[in-house]
């Protein structure tokens, strides 16, 4: 749960918040919000007012970049803007995420929407629209549900892998734009090729092209100015400039045109129902994508800020939030980690950055919409691009390369389904791939069979100590994984290899069980079929240092009660020394020997 927004002022845009937790009970518990307005200080509205207004300059052309590149009309990216923000002020639990349309679902969006809208705008609102309703149920759902731990279960390779892959797409589809043409091919090679074929032929606009790659280079020559609005300032130049020489007529140059004026109606979102099957997988990868970002981002500055955030909450926030824009003609939105950063190093206090916000675009698009309208689409198209690089990561995967190359190349799967088959079933891919990554390391887990090494206590994998000494008769075997489906008849050849190659008869075999955190039924049957197996020669099956709730469910499978409540020891040593009570064999330990 959030903590009690009670804190210190050290600097602008710090919060040295107390450690004291909140304990939240009732309905305001889902209402965030209205618990930090209760805690609210009249010292931050000024910071929050000023920040909120910094940020709206990089709201709007972010807004309406991202809305062309997901597939539908500009002025709707201001509506999905304006509504999920204010959602989010009161359901959210981070009191400095921005949230609103963001570069990752730009291709996932515009793979659903521009194939079934058919180049018609309203269906391309309806069917973004209904995306984003599909996106907030899951993760309404997941939050209720309790399942804020699901996006952990994505390694950083293989988001590395799917977020460069998403830059890939985003770049291939605004490259076009920036040069003042269009381009239909589908898939990375014939997008390339398109692209090539039309610059070879003489289609670029060169006034078009100057206007996307200067808006391009000031961009990322003023990113890293933080407190400058660097793409404000690159656009304005840009809508400026197209503007006074008249390029839209003279040179061809497109621009966003007149944006409606007034505030979106509520309205519901009705696509076909042959529909359905792309929606339903549009909108899940939408949710698992945009959870993954805003819960990785709000993480981080709830460390930066000293606070906490519950992650089940922050799945209500965006799953609220994302309903909210899709009844007021939005699209599925995020958590921006591009707009978050402006809003802190403006000093931005709490959720109330974002409503200011809001409502400074709800005002502009009341008063004066046509300021708007001679913005030039490359220059939107630059924005896009600049947030696509922000995407890609090369030097964390050159680290990954050096110390677990497997991982790279999973990372490289990742990002070529991507690349290849597109955002939506390269989320498949990536989730598919996690699912086998993890099972592969409980599936073929490491084990080993353990013996005394002179001078260091405790007993040791006799592989990694060739000096270890196994005491006669008796075999100590490690498995380090949990027991399951996957693994069970591993585990069963594993321990009759390790009676085979002993150098004595075995009368004793302890399973060093302390790594065993889990048993499912296939593997307790396992483990019965296992202890047959041994008593047929003669050999009796113990288990050591076991965790007591894996005993409970060897008791509810009727496993505990079958081997006997003796057979399980607390410890290794305490099991050596009943084995060594009960077998007199020639063994003298080094710590007796030194006690004599």
């Amino acid at each position: 749960m959030s903590e009690s927004p009670s804190s210190e002022t050290a600097e602008p845009g710090r919060i040295i918040s107390h450690t004291t937790p909140v304990n939240r009970t009732g309905w305001i518990r889902w209402f965030p919000g209205l618990d930090t307005l209760r805690h609210y200080k009249s010292s931050w509205l000024r910071h929050d007012f000023v920040a909120g207004l910094v940020m709206t300059t990089m709201l709007v052309p972010v807004g309406i970049a991202y809305a062309q590149a997901s597939g539908v009309p500009g002025i709707n990216g201001l509506y999905a803007t304006i509504v999920p923000l204010l959602a989010y002020a009161l359901f959210g639990p981070s009191r400095i995420l921005v949230l609103g349309p963001d570069s990752a679902l730009a291709p996932v969006i515009l793979a659903v929407v521009l194939p079934l809208s058919a180049g018609e705008p309203q269906r391309a609102v309806e069917l973004a629209g209904m995306l984003a309703i599909v996106s907030g149920v899951v993760c309404i759902a997941a939050g209720l549900g309790r399942l804020g731990f699901v996006t952990e279960l994505l390694s950083k390779p293989i988001r590395y892998g799917y977020m460069n892959g998403i830059a890939l797409t985003v770049l291939l589809s605004q490259v076009p734009k920036l040069f003042g043409f269009s381009v239909t091919a589908k898939g990375p090679l014939r997008q390339v090729w398109g692209i090539v074929d039309k610059i070879l032929k003489g289609n670029v606009n060169i006034t078009a092209l100057a206007i996307g790659a200067g808006t391009l280079v000031l961009i990322l020559l003023l990113k890293s100015k933080p407190r400058l609005p660097g793409i404000l300032i690159a656009v304005v130049a840009a809508t400026v400039i197209v503007a006074a020489c008249d390029l839209a007529h003279r040179a061809g140059v497109s621009v966003l045109g007149p944006l409606p004026r007034g505030l979106p109606s509520p309205t519901f979102p009705f696509v076909h129902v042959e529909d359905w099957v792309s929606i339903l997988m549009g909108g899940v990868a939408i949710a698992l994508v945009s959870f993954a970002d805003t819960s990785v981002l709000s993480r981080t500055y709830a460390a930066r800020l000293r606070t906490q955030v519950d992650p089940n909450q922050e799945m209500v926030g965006l799953g609220v939030a994302n309903l909210a824009s899709a009844f007021f003609q939005g699209f599925p939105i995020s958590s921006s980690s591009s707009r978050t950063p402006v809003a802190e190093a403006a000093g931005a206090k709490t959720q109330l950055t974002g409503v200011v916000g809001a409502l400074a675009i709800a005002l502009l698009l009341v008063f004066a919409p046509e300021i708007l309208q001679d913005l030039p689409h490359p220059a939107l198209a630059a924005v896009v691009i600049a947030a696509a690089i922000g995407l890609v990561e090369v030097s964390d995967l050159r680290r990954i390369y050096r110390i677990q190359r497997w991982e790279f190349w999973l990372s490289m799967t990742c990002f070529a389904g991507v690349a290849v088959f597109g955002a939506i079933p390269g989320i498949t891919i990536a989730i598919v791939i996690a699912v086998i990554e993890f099972l592969w390391d409980g599936w073929r887990p490491h084990s080993a069979v353990l013996g005394r090494v002179e001078r260091i206590k405790g007993y040791h994998d006799i592989t990694r100590y060739p000096e270890a000494r196994q005491i006669p008769g008796l075999v100590l075997f490690r498995w380090d994984a949990p027991l399951f489906f996957a693994n069970a008849e591993l585990f069963h050849e594993r321990v009759l290899d390790a009676v085979a190659k002993s150098t004595t008869p075995v009368d004793w075999v302890v399973i060093a069980a302390e790594p065993v955190t889990s048993v499912d039924v296939t593997a307790a049957d396992a483990v019965s079929e296992l202890d047959d197996t041994l008593h047929a020669s003669s050999i009796e099956l113990c288990f050591a240092e076991m965790k007591d709730p894996v005993k409970d469910k060897l008791k509810r499978f009727g496993l505990f009660t079958r081997f006997g409540e003796q057979t399980f020891f607390a410890t290794l040593g305490e099991a050596v020394n009943a084995y060594l009570a009960t077998h007199p064999v020639d063994w003298v330990d080094w710590e007796g020997r030194d006690k004599s």
